[in-house]
């Protein structure tokens, strides 16, 4: 799914010379659910960034699904991002005032082989897929902080993408409501979704599957999860007095 070979990634800020990666090799295979982990500074989301085509390394091979990044120029780039990449921010990007499912449909507008029927039927698809099937027409302000994590969600499965980047998706939340998406992320990584996950909280790192731990620009380990966390289990613990909005 995602190769990625000798990789480096040089700033130059001024006078000064950032070595942001300094020759990493990974693999992310299909059905993966990985957290890219590490302090700040330590290269997480210049990596992130890359992967998501974002940026581009200084030096170095990434293969996406077979397809060499290097290859591909800015418009070939663009519809890659947009056809088998989906994206979840911490901060959730929706647009204020637009609707749950127009939101959701925004990444559909720049595929031009989906008309409006198709586009709205995926979008409401992906909503339920998420739990929101019944907060659709409600507009952001409108929806709570982990609502508004499930539409960012819903926007990031409705092209069906083959790897899903999620940078901090649990950063703004209470820790029920962190629960709660992590359940979902572990259904669909169940269902087949592979996941890449940033994150500096060594406790949501230990819903997935493997940890990849970066330092200045290097990996410095990769370990499987043994004692793996189970969301649900866990949200099913919490007591009934931890507040949160459903």
């Amino acid at each position: 799914m995602i190769k990625v070979s000798a990789l480096r990634k040089i700033y130059h800020v001024g006078e000064m010379t950032v070595h942001a990666l300094r020759g990493v090799d990974l693999e992310i295979k299909q059905g993966d659910f990985a957290a890219i982990m590490g302090a700040s500074g330590s290269g997480k989301s210049t990596m992130l960034n890359i992967l998501g085509c974002l940026d581009l390394p200084t030096n170095g091979e990434y293969l996406l699904d077979g397809v060499n990044m290097a290859k591909l120029n800015k418009n070939q780039l663009a519809g890659l991002r947009n056809n088998k990449l989906g994206f979840i921010f911490q901060s959730y990007n929706l647009l204020p005032r637009t609707t749950a499912l127009e939101n959701v449909e925004l990444p559909l507008f720049y595929n031009s082989k989906v008309g409006a029927k198709e586009r709205k039927e995926r979008a409401i698809h992906a909503l339920e897929q998420v739990g929101l099937a019944d907060r659709m027409d409600h507009m952001p302000n409108q929806l709570s902080g982990g609502q508004q994590q499930r539409v960012a969600i819903a926007r990031s499965l409705v092209n069906d993408p083959v790897v899903i980047l999620a940078d901090e998706a649990t950063g703004n939340l209470d820790t029920r409501t962190s629960y709660e998406i992590m359940e979902l992320f572990q259904r669909l990584n169940d269902n087949g979704k592979t996941i890449v996950f940033v994150t500096h909280e060594s406790d949501i790192a230990r819903f997935m599957k493997r940890n990849i731990v970066f330092r200045d620009g290097r990996i410095q380990k990769e370990l499987s999860v043994t004692d793996r966390f189970n969301a649900s289990e866990l949200i099913e613990a919490l007591s009934p007095e931890d507040e949160y909005e459903s």
